[in-house]
């Protein structure tokens, strides 16, 4: 089976999309236009997608307050350190940096709203 996508309840969807947009390349691929204001969107491959909404029939997770390691979202990164730089103007939080002795460069930021996103550039690809 082939994963479609991942769904986040959060605070602000449609200022997320937004902002997902505008600092990660992502495309939306469809919105809803009124309440929960659920939307796919698009990694720049168009293989993998993440669904935000707002739907009061669930809790909102603190994203901020939870660990990163127990959700996050990793974006490949041809460069992190230049990408960091580019989405903490836009508003993200560095959380770590780390190289690893495979050759892996790993940045761990918050987003504005909290969630941890990931960016990877690994020592040897594990996608194709």
């Amino acid at each position: 089976m082939k994963l479609e996508h991942f769904a986040l309840n959060v605070k602000e969807p449609l200022a997320m999309t937004q902002w997902y947009v505008d600092n990660l390349g992502m495309t939306v691929v469809r919105q809803q236009e009124q309440s929960p204001y659920t939307t796919f969107l698009a990694d720049t491959s168009g293989q993998m997608m993440i669904e935000i909404y707002n739907n009061d029939k669930a809790a909102i997770p603190d994203y901020a307050q939870q660990h990163p390691l127990i959700v996050h979202l990793a974006f490949v990164s041809e460069n992190p350190d230049r990408d960091k730089e580019r989405l903490l103007t836009a508003g993200a939080v560095e959380v770590s940096n780390d190289r690893l002795g495979d050759g892996s460069h790993l940045i761990m930021l918050r987003d504005p709203w909290g969630l941890a996103i990931q960016l990877c550039k690994r020592g040897k690809p594990m996608l194709q």
